[in-house]
């Protein structure tokens, strides 16, 4: 006769085990504690089993036969319902463990000590934001192309088409990561390289003009905002560095004697160690910024704390309130100004301009330069750099501005 509902509910414990039948070889087991469990007795190649099937009352009498239908289902096509289910489970922890989550923080741990804080953070947002929400939980070989072309998709369809272009290059990566350890046989994002919409490419804003320099320079000395702001604002056409750079520059690393910045290879693009000569203009905002957060970590700390660096869209917004907009000015573009400016107006040596840029430079015999390399004609590049940029700015005060040949004869190693 088939249990019933009502049976298993109200079945109580006794002294030993015991078991409620139901039909087709299922049967509840009732444990002197009270606990209930449906299993099912059946034969396979000979020899008789058992099967868990879920435990009462959170697995259902309507459920565990569902689930007895099924197993028995498998062994008339000759299947062991048992070793089935750990064929699955197994299946399931290798799934997990090749997961494209999975190996795509493999990769991403691998590959954080060779990269910028910055870059990092960018990387694993894309990866945590924009790849894993719909790639994370399949297997990194069973993923198809167009799963990862739909994910993609995604960014394109909020506007984001250089964000969706990045974000296949990361998973390239990881692709490449799982052929290279034997986790899937090949990177499937070259399947899809024509299907993304092109970004435009465009340069990042800069202004190139000494003329529209100068009324820049004087822009930016009559911001209103915090002080911390504008010294970011005002250090940043002089030294030449890259944003995140000079937001994370940190006081430890100004070397007062030298008159000079030393920043560790952990915070540099190439993860090189570089110095930065500091002018007297510079180390005059330095000075004056100095009883305001020299008694923390960083220079340029955000105004929510202390502890942590100013924010990236903080100078960025502080243009956007001065009237330049992004199409216009960027934090980056004082580094296109300053290249553009020192070579054409200047007419310093391209070598030593990408040097203090922090680009990649190597020597006649194809070695990279190393930190200190034209240090001393760097320095002096900088302080005429800076000296040009207050002639600009005083200029543009007057009205008055000049526009020439500003070269200083064999200082600049050209002549």
């Amino acid at each position: 006769m088939p249990l019933t509902d009502t049976a298993a509910k109200q079945a109580k414990p006794k002294d030993k085990t015991y078991k409620l039948s139901d039909e087709r070889g299922m049967f509840l087991q009732v444990t002197p504690k009270g606990q209930k469990y449906w299993r099912l007795k059946y034969r396979y190649a000979g020899k008789e089993k058992l099967m868990a099937l879920g435990v009462y009352p959170e697995t259902s009498l309507k459920e565990a036969r569902e689930l007895r239908d099924n197993a028995r289902a498998l062994i008339r096509q000759n299947i062991d319902p048992v070793a089935e289910r750990q064929a699955q489970k197994a299946h399931r922890e290798f799934e997990g463990k090749n997961s494209f989550s999975a190996i795509a923080m493999y990769w991403f741990e691998k590959e954080q000590p060779h990269w910028s804080e910055s870059h990092a953070k960018r990387v694993k947002r894309a990866i945590e934001k924009d790849l894993i929400p719909t790639l994370g939980n399949k297997g990194i070989a069973t993923i198809t192309p167009p799963e990862l072309l739909q994910t993609l998709r995604k960014i394109e369809s909020r506007g984001a088409i250089e964000t969706a272009h990045r974000a296949k290059q990361i998973a390239g990566k990881i692709f490449r990561y799982g052929v290279a350890t034997g986790l899937c046989e090949r990177d499937i994002s070259h399947d899809i390289s024509d299907a993304l919409a092109k970004p435009i490419k465009s340069h990042l804003a800069a202004i190139t003009d000494p003329k529209e320099v100068g009324k820049l320079l004087v822009a930016i000395d009559s911001y209103q905002g915090t002080p911390v702001v504008r010294a970011a604002l005002q250090i940043s056409p002089i030294l030449l560095s890259r944003p995140g750079e000079i937001r994370h520059m940190e006081w430890s690393e100004i070397n007062w004697e030298e008159q000079r910045w030393e920043i560790p290879a952990s915070k540099m693009k190439l993860k090189q160690p570089h110095v930065v000569p500091l002018p007297q203009q510079a180390l005059e905002i330095l000075e004056t910024l100095r009883p305001l957060t020299g008694h923390g970590r960083y220079v340029f700390p955000s105004a929510r704390s202390s502890t942590r660096p100013l924010s990236d869209n903080a100078t960025r917004t502080a243009l956007r309130t001065l009237g330049f907009d992004n199409e216009t000015m960027t934090p980056h573009g004082f580094r296109a100004m300053g290249r553009t400016i020192l070579d054409e107006v200047l007419g310093y040596r391209i070598d030593w301009i990408e040097h203090q840029l922090a680009h990649a430079v190597k020597d006649t015999n194809g070695r990279a330069y190393n930190r200190t390399s034209h240090l001393p004609q760097r320095a002096e590049m900088l302080q005429h750099w800076a000296d040009y940029l207050d002639e600009l700015r005083a200029n543009t005060l007057s009205n008055n501005v000049v526009i020439g040949d500003f070269k200083r004869g064999s200082t600049n190693g050209n002549n």
